[in-house]
Formats: structure tokens, sequence, C-alpha cells
């Protein structure tokens, strides 16, 4: 398991490969908590929903859309935005498996480092007060915890993975070009 840490040195192509599928390793793990997140929100719908609503009735206008329908379209949208995006990242934990690419790596890590910075800055926001919680709904601390300590484990295993794929391309290159 060692080859997981990006501080681990390389030095044939095996390792490569292994820690190369650091980083398919890595769109798993959000795989699994993508799975998790929507099993968690399918069995607190009802809840979601009341507190959908209430927060849609508190800032409607006046003959505007009724706001228990605004509620069930935006939860079911974010529902079904999520299985979808979590069956992505399923086929691209497969292709990054079978033939590890940076530019996967890049996009995910990419996308980790906002994700950290924005949920951080959210939880910053909503404890100084500029965002209202009222009656709106919140993701509970724990699985805001939960979700970034995801999210450093997965950074650190797509370092790893760009670091397998780097050597991995040049042992395959200097194999490739003492061919000739």
């Amino acid at each position: 398991m060692t080859y997981l840490l990006p501080t681990t040195p390389i030095t044939n192509e095996a390792e490569a490969t292994k820690a190369a599928r650091a980083s398919a390793i890595a769109i798993l793990i959000g795989v699994i908590y993508g799975v998790f997140s929507i099993i968690l929100t399918w069995t607190s719908m009802a809840a979601i929903k009341a507190a959908a609503t209430a927060s849609a009735a508190a800032s409607a206008q006046p003959g505007g859309p009724d706001a228990a329908m605004v509620a069930e379209v935006a939860v079911q949208s974010a529902l079904w935005m999520g299985v979808g995006f979590t069956v992505i990242q399923a086929i691209l934990a497969f292709v990054q498996w079978r033939r590890p690419n940076k530019i996967i790596a890049i996009i995910f890590l990419c996308l980790i480092a906002f994700g950290i910075l924005s949920t951080l800055a959210s939880v910053a926001m909503m404890s100084s007060g500029a965002i209202p919680t009222g009656s709106a709904p919140t993701t509970p601390m724990w699985q805001i915890v939960l979700g970034l300590v995801v999210m450093v484990v997965e950074a650190v295993l797509h370092i790893t993975g760009l670091k397998g794929i780097s050597k991995l391309d040049k042992i395959q290159m200097e194999a490739a070009n003492a061919a000739y």
C-alpha cells in the first residue's frame, strides 16, 4: 500500500503502474462517497423537501410559482444530477484504471481543489452569518467534515497518480527509444 503515497520512490514499470492507478482509486473513492450521499439524500427526502418548501415559501413572490412545486423540482433535480455525476465518475474510474491518463487526473485534482475551497468558504460564510441558514436545508457538519477528509485523501491519491503516470510515460519512452 505504500505505492499510494506520493513520497514513495518509483523504480520500475510495475511500481509506476501501481502508482498511476492511485488516481483511479481516488475516483472510485469519490464514487463510493457519491453513492453514500445519494442514499443519504434519498432516505432524507421528506425532511429535505419540507425544509426546501419552507425556504422557498419564505422567499416566494406574490403570484409566483407554488413553493412546494419549486422545492420538489429542486430536490429531484439535485438528486438526479448527483446520480448522473456519480455514474460519469464510475466510468472515468474504469478508464483511468485501464489506461492512466494525466488529463483525467489533472481535471479531478482541479475539481477537488475547487470543492475543498468552496466547502471551506461556505462553512466560513455560514459561521459568520453571511449566509442566513434559517429554514434553508443545510448539510450536517459531520457530513461536511467527512466530505473534506474524502477530498483531501483523493487529492493525495491523484498527486500519487500523476507521479506514477509521469514515471510510467518516462519508462515506456525509454524502452521505446532503446528498441531503436
